[in-house]
C-alpha cells in the first residue's frame, strides 16, 4: 500500500469479531461488543481486483 507502515499497522493490526463485526485490541481474547471469541485478524490484503 502507499501508506506510512506506522499508518497500516494502526490501521490493520486489529482483530473482527466474526458474529457483530466490531474491531478490536489485536491481543484480545474475546469482542468487546458481545464478548463472544470467534476473533479473527483483519484481512491485510484485498479480495480479488
Amino acid at each position: 500500500m502507499a501508506r506510512f507502515p506506522e499508518a497500516e499497522a494502526r490501521l490493520l493490526n486489529k482483530k473482527v469479531c466474526m458474529k457483530c463485526g466490531a474491531l478490536n485490541a489485536p491481543k484480545a481474547e474475546r469482542c468487546r461488543r458481545c464478548r463472544s471469541k470467534e476473533l479473527r485478524l483483519k484481512a491485510k490484503e484485498g479480495r480479488g481486483v
